[in-house]
């Protein structure tokens, strides 16, 4: 009897080992896989599932063109007061090609925006317009247009001492945690990376296809209401649209992607 109970410590003893070095290996596989993902951009559809990319892929399915097509209408729109559209200073909407890749930026009057607010600038004095309400349909119909006018071109934003500030705040919003989870950006966005969370892979969190087509809430969705959704999945009071701390962000994350191409209007979930 004490020979077989020597037997079996011993046989359980082997198989702890060997599950201690599987799961070794399971930890280091990973490790491995997360290193060659910080090594090279990779845009998030390629984290999508295959019926994701092809929505995304076929302009016939993208829902996204529904807004682009909204927008193309309202660029062509005369506005009461001023008799004047986006067409009539701008031109063709082609013309605005290479435009959309130098947001957020300090403008003239040195207010740092994105290209939403910069529409609504336009509209106000300009146009004698109202401004667009943030996340409308026709704000952010006129926001996938002009991004749509960059599709294929790469993120290529400087930093200059005109923005620097900013940046720098962008880069410290990245990497603080925030919440009663106490989650950054980069636990998830780095340090996760191909790892899934509930139903989704963790992408490398680029902003290349924003504004994007939403599966989730079936609508285009501008990238500070997805950054939003971010802050609150991790029991965090989010800042408002429009604000320089989501603008800060923007301009971070678009330095981080340099050189990714423009999707939009991207589909992700």
């Amino acid at each position: 009897m004490k020979k077989e109970t020597k037997f079996c410590l011993l046989n359980m003893d082997y198989k702890i080992y060997i599950l201690k070095v599987f799961l070794f290996l399971i930890y280091l596989f990973f490790g491995i896989l997360n290193n060659l993902y910080a090594k090279d951009l990779i845009s998030g559809y390629h984290f999508s599932e295959p019926s994701t990319q092809m929505i995304q892929d076929d302009e016939f399915l993208n829902p996204g063109f529904i807004w682009v097509e909204h927008g193309k209408a309202l660029w062509e729109k005369k506005e009461n007061v001023s008799d004047l559209s986006c067409n009539s200073c701008h031109g063709k909407v082609s013309n605005m090609k290479g435009v959309a890749i130098k947001f957020p930026k300090v403008n003239k009057s040195e207010n740092f925006i994105n290209l939403e607010q910069q529409i609504n600038i336009c509209r106000e004095k300009e146009m004698k317009a109202r401004k667009f309400e943030p996340e409308s349909k026709n704000l952010l119909a006129l926001s996938v247009l002009l991004y749509y006018q960059s599709k294929g071109l790469k993120q290529n934003i400087e930093i200059n001492e005109d923005n620097k500030k900013w940046f720098d705040i962008g880069e410290e919003l990245y990497f603080k945690k925030i919440g009663q989870m106490g989650l950054s950006c980069n636990q998830c966005h780095d340090d996760r990376v191909g790892n899934n969370l509930r139903a989704e892979k963790v992408s490398q969190g680029h902003i290349n296809g924003f504004p994007s087509y939403l599966l989730r809430w079936s609508k285009i969705a501008s990238v500070h209401r997805r950054i939003q959704f971010c802050n609150e999945q991790a029991r965090a009071i989010p800042f408002k649209i429009f604000s320089k701390e989501y603008n800060a962000l923007q301009l971070y994350l678009t330095w981080r992607g340099k050189g990714l191409e423009i999707e939009t209007p991207a589909v992700r979930k």
